[in-house]
């Protein structure tokens, strides 16, 4: 047993899953500007819970980035290496989209913010198609059991970005001489500080080139067409082909549903959290930087059982749990704000965000082609994100038409995952597959 548990943590030794680990709190951060963060500030401001919810719908960009994904596979930028190019020019936009956060007040340029808010969506979503296809292009194909290493390190790194760099916010709003402006000129710095393992991360893998050979006797519409369909058609037509129209249903459909309940819940968190009676010190030290460790420590202890036991079995167990994480939020809106019970949700709920969100990305890589793998890798993460933003932006509505009963809004959470488990269970054998691995 003790061997066992020697070989799997040996997985976890690679150098390269530092470098992952780095990207992926590059990667959750953005959520901190354009998430936590932006909704404390529209519901200090004094806006509904439906223009809040509303206000999610920016997200929609994350849920639509496959649709350019691919010319992140063939396009160069003319510096640094391929995928480090695209990662450091997105960081530079978001940067400058938090200094103009603070540029402006809510109440008096609402437009304002949510197409800047809109902006940084599109270049956190683009910056995490060629961070995901670095993490998949740097992992060789005969290294199946590190794609899960890799996963809990992505998983790991994200929740720092979110949940140990998203308590900073919350922990300076609650001081009298910072507003909510001001903290976005302080993510800014932050950010510039993300920038720096890219400039020393190292890129063994670059996908070839689309080559459109030029002739006299080729037409700009021919040649045109020509690489439209071996960059933007090419990616999608070799899913399909390779894993055949039922599968493929299959699997975009579990992803879609998986994390539809925890979508409609994370959108509505810190609104349930301040209605009901916590403090931004206490949100953001226990909401934040409490479920950051524990998310840590689980996206490894999650990345180990999914190795022993399978992605399929850890997949199924992270479901079960979601949904009873869940329930305990309903406990909170019917008792009150009790610490204890709060600390106790958080440390649950950190656990199965973990292990579910390991094995979701463990899954995803493992269907992706290492040639298209920014665009396979999109495709699928971003049915995945459709149900986290244009499906979710809705839940304001939805408790608003509860009229307020956060308990009932808790409870649908927790049954909207049931379907996605049936869809799992179909797919089980061709997980095994690809693992190398018998699924009973």
């Amino acid at each position: 047993m003790f061997s066992s548990i020697t070989h799997q943590f040996m997985h976890f030794k690679d150098k390269r899953l530092l470098t992952i680990f780095l990207f992926g709190i590059s990667s959750g951060f953005p959520w901190v500007m354009i998430g936590s963060t932006l909704s404390a500030w529209l519901k200090d401001e004094g806006l509904s819970r439906s223009a809040i919810g509303f206000f999610g719908s920016i997200f929609f960009a994350y849920s639509i980035n496959f649709l350019w994904s691919p010319l992140l596979d063939k396009i160069r930028l003319p510096f640094l290496t391929h995928r480090r190019a695209w990662i450091f020019t997105m960081q530079l936009g978001m940067l400058a989209c938090c200094v103009g956060f603070s540029q402006f007040d809510v109440k008096q340029s609402a437009i304002t913010i949510a197409g800047i808010g809109f902006l940084l969506v599109v270049l956190s979503a683009t910056q995490d198609i060629a961070i995901d296809a670095y993490r998949i292009d740097i992992i060789q194909d005969d290294e199946k059991e590190k794609v899960t290493a890799g996963a809990s390190m992505a998983t790991a790194g994200w929740w720092t970005g979110y949940g140990g760099l998203g308590v900073i916010p919350f922990l300076v709003a609650d001081l009298p001489e910072w507003y909510w402006p001001d903290i976005y000129l302080l993510l800014a710095g932050l950010m510039m500080l993300l920038m720096i393992p890219v400039l020393y991360a190292r890129e063994t893998y670059t996908p070839k080139p689309t080559i459109v050979t030029l002739s006299n006797q080729q037409s700009i519409t021919i040649r045109l067409s020509h690489w439209l369909q071996s960059t933007l058609v090419a990616p999608f037509k070799e899913f399909f082909v390779r894993n055949g129209l039922k599968l493929s249903l299959g699997i975009l459909s579990f992803i879609f549903l998986f994390k539809m309940g925890e979508a409609f819940l994370g959108r509505m968190s810190i609104v349930f959290y301040k209605e009901i009676g916590f403090s931004n010190t206490e949100i953001g030290t226990y909401s934040k930087l409490l479920n950051w460790w524990v998310t840590i420590v689980f996206s490894i202890i999650g990345g180990m059982l999914n190795i022993r036991f399978g992605i399929f079995k850890g997949m199924m167990i992270a479901g079960v749990a979601m949904a009873a994480s869940n329930l305990m939020f309903a406990v909170i809106a019917h008792v009150g704000p009790n610490i204890p019970l709060f600390i106790m949700t958080v440390f649950v709920d950190g656990f199965t965000a973990a292990w579910s969100s390991v094995a979701m990305v463990a899954l995803i890589s493992l269907f992706c082609d290492r040639n298209f793998s920014a665009s396979q890798y999109a495709l699928m993460a971003s049915l995945g994100v459709l149900g986290r933003t244009t499906l979710a932006s809705g839940s304001g509505v939805l408790i608003d038409g509860m009229d307020g009963n956060w308990t009932l809004f808790f409870i649908l959470t927790s049954v909207m995952v049931i379907p996605s488990l049936f869809c799992l269970y179909a797919i089980r054998d061709s997980i095994g597959r690809q693992e190398g691995r018998t699924n009973a």
